[in-house]
């Protein structure tokens, strides 16, 4: 059983790259150890349903790389299946970069933080856009967050092609107000 996540970012470039920085057996280790990483389990959904926060990258039709956050409240990103995702796409700065850039290449990755515990979860998938007046009121009731006040414009998918977990080295430690309060009213640093 292959890692999809390494299936598909492990390049001829990449791989060469790993070789030539010493790199290249661990991580053909690591590629044959874990996997196939395609499928979201209850780890990966318990940790996205507790995030309100993600940041989005997409290419644009000339190669540029697009990062973008995209926030809500907890949960906002919801876990529709085990090989997909959705979220309402709120009203924002209207430049609409990220809905263009998908609209010639649907690739995307997604990367979720978890500060306080140091912990981030990569996503890759393909990602389609709906305008809001063309989804079912069902298809709507599945990504819209009850009760966040934000004009919902657009239902979005992702159907992910793999994930893969990030070591804790170098993330530093950052907390939400809602994460500091419950730190200062229990003076437990654990979330």
């Amino acid at each position: 059983m292959s890692h999809r996540f390494a299936d598909t970012l492990f390049t001829p470039a990449v791989r060469a790259v790993q070789e030539a920085y010493g790199s290249r057996e661990h991580n053909e280790r690591f590629a044959g150890i874990a996997g196939p990483n395609d499928r979201l389990t209850a780890r990966e959904i318990e940790f996205i349903k507790q995030r309100d926060t993600f940041y989005l990258a997409t290419v644009s039709e000339d190669g540029w790389p697009y990062v973008q956050h995209r926030g809500g409240p907890r949960g906002f990103l919801r876990v529709l299946g085990p090989t997909q995702l959705g979220y309402a796409d709120f009203r924002g700065n209207r430049q609409l970069i990220s809905v263009g850039n998908v609209t010639k290449n649907d690739r995307v990755s997604l990367i979720l933080m978890d500060y306080p515990n140091r912990r981030r979860l990569k996503v890759l998938g393909h990602m389609q856009v709906h305008d809001i007046g063309d989804v079912s009121d069902k298809e709507r009731a599945g990504v819209e967050p009850g009760n966040y006040r934000a004009f919902v414009e657009r239902v979005v998918l992702i159907d992910v092609v793999a994930f893969d977990w990030n070591c804790p080295q170098h993330i530093s430690k950052r907390y939400t107000a809602d994460e500091w309060a419950a730190i200062e009213e229990t003076g437990n640093e654990t979330s």
